[in-house]
């Protein structure tokens, strides 16, 4: 019997603004970080301590193209900041968690919304809906040193030139920092771990040929096709 081969798995990443590669070890969602987003989903938009779930490192997709998946009828996008670091740790003071940051993007936390409804009846985990294939489309990353810490500017997103998603950074209930800290309690931070940090009101369905154009004040704008 001839000796199993098992080729290497390609190790994930994506683009920086400069063309090089940032690998990625983790992938962290916090969710209802913005109050009106936690109205529209039934929530209560008080500052409850966060929660987070995780995506897999090669869901995130910098092609600029996003299939629509199978086994789900009813696909929303939310449009985040993503956080990467180049560096972590525990129990990280929140006084230096921005030292930890490399850099800032934009990402998609695509969404199939019937399997996440279903799952959060059933007390269930929400990876089925959330970690699926391809289910983050990002755009390049931004240097601190180019474009600063971002605490404040919109965070927008259009669908076929149609604005669905507007709000701004400074509504985020867990600012960049408290999310660093609190994250560092229950897990031990690494380079290349990234967090996407939640999404505003305003999140929809999405058909096969729309064009969804996703845009923060200072990092430009990243145009996805659903095909």
């Amino acid at each position: 019997m001839p000796d199993l081969v098992i080729p290497a798995p390609r190790a994930p990443h994506i683009p920086t603004r400069d063309g090089r590669a940032f690998p990625l070890r983790r992938v962290y969602c916090i969710g209802r970080n913005f109050a009106a987003h936690a109205v529209e989903m039934g929530h209560d938009p008080d500052r409850e301590p966060p929660f987070f779930f995780q995506k897999n490192p090669d869901n995130l997709d910098a092609s600029g193209q996003f299939p629509y998946p199978a086994q789900s009828r009813d696909v929303h996008h939310e449009v985040e900041l993503l956080i990467a670091l180049k560096s972590g740790g525990r129990n990280i003071d929140a006084a230096k968690a921005l030292d930890h940051v490399w850099g800032y993007g934009i990402a998609l936390d695509m969404t199939r919304r019937d399997l996440q409804g279903e799952a959060k009846k059933l007390g269930r985990p929400w990876e089925i809906g959330k970690a699926f294939e391809r289910s983050g489309p990002v755009g390049p990353l931004w240097p601190v040193a180019e474009v600063g810490h971002l605490t404040a500017g919109q965070i927008a997103l259009r669908v076929n030139g149609a604005l669905r998603q507007d709000g701004d950074l400074n509504q985020m209930i867990w600012k960049v920092p408290e999310i660093i800290t609190y994250l560092s309690h229950y897990f031990e931070l690494q380079a290349g771990d990234v967090i996407m940090a939640g999404t505003p009101a305003g999140v929809a369905a999405v058909a096969i040929g729309d064009v969804m154009e996703a845009s923060i004040a200072g990092l430009g704008t990243l145009v996805v096709t659903v095909v």
